[in-house]
């Protein structure tokens, strides 16, 4: 159905812009991050965790959001954005937030948890701190695992000033010739594949940067150190691949990731140390504008915490738990699953027990003729890779569609997909000009009756053991012969040439999913004006998509209560009279990654709920194949209701945004804390 958006110049009379800026709501996000480090109810270990996660998060939003903007104004696109800014106008502003943040971030690592992590006997020092044995330990260090991976680089008419790749940490030296007086500068790159943080002694670490310092003059023998400053450099790693024009994907896009390493800077960390001249060399060098340099006191990169909040000191961490086994070790999933559905609620149910088991036991069974399945994401060690590659070498078809245009996992998949091909699968890189982002697997067994029977499994993560241990995400295992039919025709969509968009028991992008969202608004619209209970409720990562967002307007103003959980980005404005007054927008966030999609449309005897892959963004409506499948077992919809009640309640812990684009932390009961507690799981001693 065509759905017209709502127009400021319609007869309502708007307060305020319609959409915050998504730009600053993103930061936003990461400033809640932020706040969880900062929690002194946490502990001590998770909060510099987050502050890793804050780093790298941040690092992500300049290598594509911030380098988006700058594409824009260099192709010429200098259209305001739906906040009504410039580009310019926008780069200026949000360089100015994330400088606050970096600045806040770097201040809660020096001034709160260094010396909390001091007090527990963990120290981070650096150089100036270290006793004689120390340094004689990281001397020897030094001489036999960094020095010869070093290579440093000195500027003068011979040698151009070299290419400093993206998020790589540097020195910046200024070595002086005694004899001649003359100055030089050269630059040291850090080197990745040591640890950010080497261990000095035990519980006891120093950043790598300043072991290297310490011995500059072993790598300018005859020279004299004048000075040395560590700087970073972000870039802009987006990847353009024009799939209309390219004959072998797989080729242009490892081409693309070569040039990925030279795409332009968007960011320069420096010490705030630095001095004048050796900032003003490396701005002129790297072509930087005066809003994209970020003065922080070092050290830089506290991505490499993780390492840190790794540390074996369980009583710093989060206690572990076990998560429940849905489906018995003794049961056979393929009997269980011709009795009832199973729906799955990571990380709190077991992942290795159930789905990692549905495709192992696909592979093994004699009976099953053929695994389909959808890739995006998947772990380093992959049992799901290995048990599809199992199937293959036994005569089964094996189908895998893999998205090697997945950011920043592009290097991973392409391993995977020829490693795929290697033994045999049919791999096939999904839809020209989309990409193929539903969380998709189709067992077909032959029973014993000779029936051909299928088995699914659709979700709303990736098939990752690692992350299904951190993320938050439903799964439903389903031999429901409709969802068998519909699951079907979408690989057969996939892997061959077919326009088919009539599913039953999915919506699926782009052909329906976006069309099925709007209807099933307008319907509580109606609902609504005749009388009847009504009610949506969603929960999804980010809500940028403006005629989403406009017909949820449309249902606010006729009446009907709209409940939104937004983990990251929202551009809805709630609470505005006239407008969105009967919005209410909260963010959780916590242990676990908030990453499930849920919608859920009525209030009475027959609500609708849907789980799937996307998120209510242009790019997943529009420009992905995304797939939502609609939850029958009324145990399951009583599930997933409850847990949108605990999300929304007054009591709980999260974060409200208000029609100003502030989000206020409300203190309250720990969902996700609930959620382990109250399941029958044994819960490990410390």
């Amino acid at each position: 159905m065509s759905v017209e958006p709502l127009r400021p110049e319609s007869d309502l009379t708007l307060p305020q812009e319609r959409f915050l800026n998504r730009e600053e709501s993103w930061l936003q996000f990461n400033e809640r991050v932020l706040e969880l480090a900062e929690d002194s109810s946490l502990p001590l270990l998770e909060r510099v965790r987050f502050l890793a996660i804050f780093a790298s998060n941040l690092d992500e939003f300049f290598r594509v959001r911030v380098a988006g903007l700058k594409r824009r104004m260099a192709t010429g696109l200098l259209l305001r954005t739906k906040s009504g800014l410039k580009p310019r106008e926008e780069l200026v502003r949000i360089s100015t937030i994330a400088d606050e943040l970096a600045g806040r971030h770097a201040a809660l690592f020096h001034d709160t948890i260094v010396p909390r992590l001091a007090a527990e006997g963990i120290e981070i020092a650096r150089w100036a701190d270290l006793g004689r044995e120390e340094r004689t330990e990281l001397r020897k260090l030094f001489r036999e695992r960094i020095r010869p991976v070093l290579t440093p680089l000195a500027v003068d008419p011979a040698h151009p000033f070299p290419y400093i790749s993206g998020l790589s940490l540097n020195l910046a030296v200024v070595v002086r010739n005694p004899s001649t007086d003359h100055t030089v500068f050269a630059r040291v790159k850090v080197p990745s594949q040591l640890p950010r943080f080497v261990q000095a002694s035990p519980s006891r670490f120093v950043p790598l940067e300043d072991v290297i310092a310490a011995h500059l003059g072993q790598l300018f023998k005859g020279m004299e150190i004048v000075q040395h400053h560590v700087f970073r450099v972000t870039r802009n790693e987006d990847l353009d691949v024009d799939e209309d024009v390219t004959e072998n994907l797989m080729q242009a896009l490892e081409k693309e990731l070569l040039k990925r390493r030279f795409g332009p800077p968007v960011r320069l960390e420096v010490e705030d140390t630095i001095t004048p001249e050796v900032l003003e060399l490396l701005v002129d060098e790297l072509g930087v504008a005066p809003h994209e340099i970020y003065r922080i006191a070092g050290p830089l990169d506290l991505t490499g915490l993780h390492a840190i909040a790794d540390l074996d000191r369980g009583e710093l961490s989060y206690r572990p738990f076990v998560p429940a086994e849905v489906i018995s070790a003794d049961d056979d999933i393929f009997s269980v699953l011709r009795e009832r559905d199973v729906l799955l609620h990571h990380p709190y149910d077991s992942f290795s027990t159930s789905v990692q088991r549905f495709i192992e036991m696909a592979a093994a069974d004699p009976r099953v003729l053929a695994i389909k399945q959808t890739l995006y994401r998947t772990s380093g060690e992959s049992p799901i890779v290995d048990a599809l590659i199992d199937a293959a070498e036994a005569g089964k078809q094996v189908v895998v569609v893999v998205e090697i245009k997945a950011r920043f996992d592009e290097h991973a998949n392409i391993t995977w997909a020829r490693k795929l091909e290697r033994a045999g699968c049919h791999v096939v890189y999904g839809v020209v000009g989309l990409k193929t982002h539903c969380k998709l697997a189709l067992v077909v067994r032959q029973e014993p009756s000779g029936e051909l029977r299928r088995y699914c499994h659709i979700g709303t993560g990736n098939y990752n053991p690692k992350t299904a241990r951190q993320y938050e995400d439903f799964g439903l295992l389903t031999a429901d012969p409709l969802v068998g039919e519909d699951v079907t025709d979408l690989f057969i969509h996939l892997t061959g040439y077919s326009n088919h968009s009539a599913y039953r028991r999915l919506l699926v992008a782009p052909h329906s999913l976006r069309g099925g969202l709007l209807a099933r608004i307008e319907r509580e619209i109606a609902h609504q004006r005749a009388g009847r209970p009504a009610r949506i409720r969603i929960k999804t990562n980010s809500l940028v998509d403006e005629p989403i967002i406009d017909a949820l307007y449309r249902a606010s103003r006729e009446g009907v209560p709209v409940d939104l959980w937004v983990r990251g980005v929202c551009i809805l404005r709630p609470g505005v009279p006239d407008l969105s007054e009967n919005i209410r927008v909260r963010s959780i966030l916590g242990r676990f990654l908030e990453h499930s999609r849920v919608y859920e449309f009525g209030l009475g005897r027959r609500p609708e709920v849907w789980i799937g892959s996307a998120d209510l963004m242009r790019r997943n409506l529009d420009r992905r194949v995304e797939a939502l499948v609609k939850v029958t077992s009324s145990q399951h919809k009583t599930y997933l209701i409850d847990l949108m009640d605990r999300a929304m309640a007054e009591t709980t812990n999260a974060w409200w945004l208000d029609g100003d684009g502030k989000w206020v932390h409300h203190p309250g009961v720990d969902l996700q804390n609930h959620l382990i507690l109250s399941r029958r799981w044994s819960t490990v001693d410390d």
